[in-house]
């Protein structure tokens, strides 16, 4: 791996990381805490704070891959980048698109019991966090 490309994949991965665990292990959790912010007023943030995370983090996954790809990568840096970008897809077209529609069923008035799905969002996270911490310091290694 060229040690452009390297850097490249390690600045890139380490910006990512940053950005994950102050949104979703920060800010999701704490903006619920906040006085008067209700369910539905909550949730409406969430969906645009976490629409605009989703939206950088495709950007970064295509820079990241581009980056290790280009530059050669070996299989210790290739290997969790391209599962760290799939991992990306199906949180956003799976999980994401679920927790969105149950979402607007909540934010249209319906009473809805506690929801699991952000089990699942904040499982994905967890990983993911584990893959960006693995690409980071391989790459960086490279």
């Amino acid at each position: 791996m060229t040690s452009g490309s390297a850097a490249t994949a390690s600045a890139l991965t380490f910006v990512w990381l940053g950005m994950v665990l102050a949104i979703s292990f920060l800010e999701a959790p704490l903006k619920f805490r906040a006085p008067g912010v209700t369910i539905p007023i909550g949730l409406g943030i969430g969906r645009l704070v976490f629409r605009a995370l989703n939206t950088v983090e495709a950007v970064l996954a295509a820079a990241l891959l581009a980056a290790v790809l280009a530059g050669g990568a070996p299989a210790s840096v290739t290997g969790p980048a391209v599962g760290v970008a799939v991992l990306l897809a199906a949180q956003v077209g799976v999980v994401r698109r679920r927790l969105g529609q149950r979402s607007d069923r909540v934010l249209a008035g319906e009473e809805l019991p506690r929801s699991r799905g952000h089990l699942a969002y904040v499982a994905c996270e967890v990983v993911k966090v584990a893959l960006l911490v693995a690409v980071g310091v391989a790459a960086a290694a490279a």
